[in-house]
């Protein structure tokens, strides 16, 4: 059964220390104003029963990326042999489609109006024996690099949906 690597977050973990968010941003150089990766706070019930929960947010590089198929240019297209989305950045035109079918909100627009996004630090790292620098940097484990097989990654986003 085939098998890609993905970036899993573990709620109970996260202390919202926002250490992968820095570590993104720094290891790509990230412009200011932009988010690969961002650490969101989730606020539930009322006064006096509040609970704020977390949820870590990057490209899922989803099983189905409905980003691909809604790309009116095709400057997204999904690796077959490591399930990455990737970007034309040449072809983009900034038109934010993307943005507004992604069910988890990530694609990113820059001063140059282009879309970026996190793609694992894939073409950076020794997926093998590294880890990308988000989860290198998690104090909690809160965030793993694991290899999945499909039908789990298709249940990592729907965890992902149900708490965002």
């Amino acid at each position: 059964m085939p098998s890609q690597y993905v970036i899993s977050f573990n709620q109970d973990n996260c202390v919202q220390c926002h250490g992968c968010e820095v570590a993104c941003k720094m290891w790509r150089s990230v412009e200011l104003g932009v988010a690969w990766r961002r650490v969101k706070h989730i606020w539930e019930g009322n006064y006096p029963r509040v609970k704020n929960i977390s949820a870590s947010v990057a490209c899922m590089q989803c099983v189905n990326p409905v980003c691909v198929e809604a790309c009116p240019e095709s400057a997204l297209k999904q690796n077959p042999e490591n399930g990455i989305v990737e970007i034309d950045r040449d072809k983009c035109i900034g038109c934010k489609t993307c943005l507004e079918v992604c069910p988890f909100q990530v694609p990113q627009f820059g001063t140059d109006g282009k879309m970026q996004k996190c793609d694992m630090c894939i073409d950076k790292i020794n997926p093998s024996a590294d880890k990308p620098p988000c989860v290198a940097t998690c104090p909690t484990e809160a965030l793993l690099f694991v290899r999945v097989t499909l039908q789990e990654k298709k249940s990592m986003e729907k965890y992902m949906i149900e708490i965002i």
